[in-house]
């Protein structure tokens, strides 16, 4: 029985990609829903994969990899990447034809060229746009109720009452270890929460191996992605993440370790977050470090061995899971938006934990908070955060927000919003 489409927010961006450019590639880790996204638009479809078939895809590439492309428009690529001169052949049939809305790809892994470089011989660059697909958001999975909205909040429209969050912690502590992973949602509990525990294993032990054709000692992956787990959410140094790898393993160099990151980053399994830099009333000094994330927060719990009771005994530890698990929502509803997301932390240690910047200037802080203890110094720090900035240069925030896994969303008397996950959508 085949399980019904659930629509995702990437539909709409596809159809907006299509429309401006002859092809778009859908990249994200895989099981995250590519294909059949894709396969919503396609009007033909090769699958490269396919065990009866890609071996004559081979063949047919190496003689004349435009015959691949034959068939209606818009035809989508499944796993191109397996076949890189693909890229080259889109590019080129793009140039000559012309035409908006021709081919699709889906990929769960940048290749290298020949020369071992992460591009092809032509980016693509005008020919070519490019999606980030994630795992599934709440709002997607029918998990957020999604009374709030991000899209109302930067426009000023958003109507607030108090709404009431669908999720316990508990709840939310199932989620995060269950993870976005569409081919999960319809297993019963246990079987839903192995999902994340198989897809681990086959990175560990397949995936990093292929995505640059080097072979990868299994328990040496495991241990870097345990490392980036424990640091999970935080600023950690690439050294610090050394010394924790060399805990158990003395022979790890730093050239190994670069290489196991990078192959990691070109499997979209780690998405780490950049720092944002604003002009600044005072002469602080921002810090410009990384956050270590994941694209879902289920890849860290698993690889923790970790699942939902025991998730919740290390609260710490969850806190730094529980912004990682917002943090993949932000991005997710951020994409239709047309905005990134940083986070901040100067050097007098006033931080948020997310920044909404929107590609027309606009901006937002989020800090993101497990229970309602934490709320009244969170909503002081986003008030002194916007204090902090220069408003003459980049705008006063369009909103403050503490995004949070209680009870009730609703908006405080000095204008800073709280928001359970639960209740949010674009």
């Amino acid at each position: 029985m085949n399980m019904k489409y659930l629509e995702r927010i990437g539909d709409e961006l596809l159809r907006r990609k299509l429309r401006s450019s002859a092809a778009v590639l859908i990249e994200g880790p895989k099981w995250c829903g590519k294909t059949s996204m894709g396969a919503q638009l396609a009007k033909s479809i090769i699958y490269i994969q396919d065990p009866d078939k890609r071996n004559m895809y081979r063949k047919m590439a190496d003689v004349q990899p435009s015959l691949l492309l034959e068939g209606e428009t818009p035809r989508m690529l499944d796993e191109w990447q397996t076949i890189p001169v693909l890229w080259d052949a889109v590019r080129f049939a793009a140039d000559k034809r012309q035409q908006m809305n021709q081919f699709i790809l889906t990929g769960s892994a940048t290749p290298l060229d020949e020369e071992g470089n992460t591009e092809m011989e032509h980016t693509g660059t005008g020919r070519i746009a490019r999606l980030r697909m994630r795992p599934m958001s709440l709002w997607e999975s029918k998990e957020s109720r999604g009374q709030v909205s991000l899209q109302a909040l930067f426009e000023g429209t958003q109507e607030m009452g108090l709404f009431e969050n669908p999720h316990t912690l508990q709840d939310i502590a199932y989620i995060m270890c269950r993870g976005g992973w569409p081919g999960s949602l319809n297993l019963d509990r246990e079987s839903a929460l192995d999902v994340a525990v198989n897809l681990v294993d086959e990175i560990v032990n397949t995936d990093v191996n292929r995505v640059d054709g080097t072979e990868k000692n299994p328990d040496r992956v495991r241990a870097v992605l345990r490392s980036y787990a424990r640091n999970i959410s935080t600023m950690t140094t690439a050294s610090t993440i050394m010394g924790d790898v060399r805990a158990n393993d003395v022979s790890i160099t730093d050239k190994t370790l670069s290489n196991y990151l990078t192959a990691l980053r070109r499997l979209f399994i780690i998405e780490d977050v950049k720092a944002w830099q604003p002009s600044l009333r005072s002469r602080t000094g921002i810090r410009t470090s990384d956050k270590r994330h994941f694209v879902d927060t289920s890849i860290a719990t698993a690889i923790l061995e970790l699942n939902p009771k025991s998730a919740l005994e290390d609260f710490e530890l969850f806190g730094f899971l529980f912004e990682d698990f917002c943090l993949r929502d932000i991005r997710v509803y951020t994409e239709l938006l047309r905005g990134s997301v940083y986070h901040y932390h100067d050097n007098s240690n006033l931080e948020s934990d997310l920044i909404i910047r929107l590609h027309d200037g606009r901006w937002a802080a989020i800090e993101v908070k497990t229970g309602s203890k934490e709320i009244e110094d969170a909503s002081k720090n986003l008030i002194k955060l916007a204090n902090e900035v220069d408003t003459a240069k980049i705008g006063a925030p369009s909103f403050l927000m503490v995004l949070t896994a209680g009870q009730y969303a609703y908006r405080r008397e000095d204008g800073v919003y709280v928001v359970p996950i639960g209740c949010l959508k674009p």
